[in-house]
């Protein structure tokens, strides 16, 4: 299955050579100043979006390979890193969610490599739960900052900031239109200005809601008992076991 070679792919320094081709400044380069990464479906595209939001000027940021190589490329340079977890029972549900064609099976495994590839370098990192991204961002910008010596902008959770970075997820999942330069926007390469200056006007309403679009919906929320029911089965017992150990070895108990 192509998905299950590209995770195990995205573990080993050739992704990053081969992907920089077509993601650019998403992988971690010369001119990268943060990495924000984690396992899909772990709050990636929000902590990206609100990140960048908080800054005074662009700042490149290398993100959303879901990459272990990229982690620790980014921690042998000494970069700041933003770890993104979530639990293993809600990020492999979603994972299913989103890619049909994946099993739980499947997620449990990629997802027990990614935190198991990047353990040896865990305390070079920011460790950003996903109740802790989906909250109060700012916080973990605090810890960034203490961490690192950086003076990154600090992310206001209010429902108008909030609300803008799901208008620019639910575009860049349904508007073709502009999805490049909000990806532009995303990896620091364009502000917002520009940003909005390229959104075409006829984009700049909600798309519908669905299973892909990368924020809570309620598509997603009448699908997910039966995939959580598949995640349970008694033949993963050993697969959740493992994930939730190594789960455990990052935000402790």
């Amino acid at each position: 299955m192509r998905w299950r070679a590209r995770q195990r792919w995205a573990e080993h320094d050739s992704y990053l050579r081969v992907v920089r081709r077509r993601r650019g400044r998403a992988v971690v380069g010369p001119d990268t100043e943060i990495v924000i990464e984690g396992f899909p479906r772990s709050a990636n595209t929000f902590a990206v979006f609100a990140f960048q939001m908080a800054q005074p000027r662009p700042v490149p940021i290398a993100h959303h390979l879901h990459s272990p190589a990229q982690v620790t490329a980014a921690a042998r340079r000494g970069l700041p890193v933003l770890l993104l977890i979530r639990s293993p029972r809600d990020a492999v549900v979603s994972s299913v969610m989103w890619w049909p064609y994946v099993t739980p099976a499947d997620a449990l495994g990629a997802y027990a490599r990614f935190y198991e590839a990047v353990r040896p370098v865990r305390d070079a990192l920011v460790i950003g739960r996903f109740a802790e991204v989906t909250a109060d961002l700012g916080l973990l910008t605090d810890r960034l900052n203490a961490r690192y010596g950086t003076a990154f902008g600090r992310f206001a959770h209010t429902a108008d900031n909030v609300e803008r970075c799901y208008r620019l997820i639910d575009e860049r999942s349904g508007e073709p239109d502009a999805a490049a330069a909000i990806n532009a926007y995303m990896s620091g390469l364009i502000g917002a200005a520009e940003l909005d200056r390229l959104r075409p006007a006829s984009v700049r309403t909600t798309p519908p809601l669905g299973l892909r679009v990368a924020r809570p919906s309620p598509e997603r929320a009448a699908h997910r008992d039966g995939v959580v029911d598949a995640y349970l089965a008694p033949h993963l017992d050993a697969a959740r076991a493992r994930a939730e150990r190594v789960y455990r070895d990052f935000v402790g108990d």
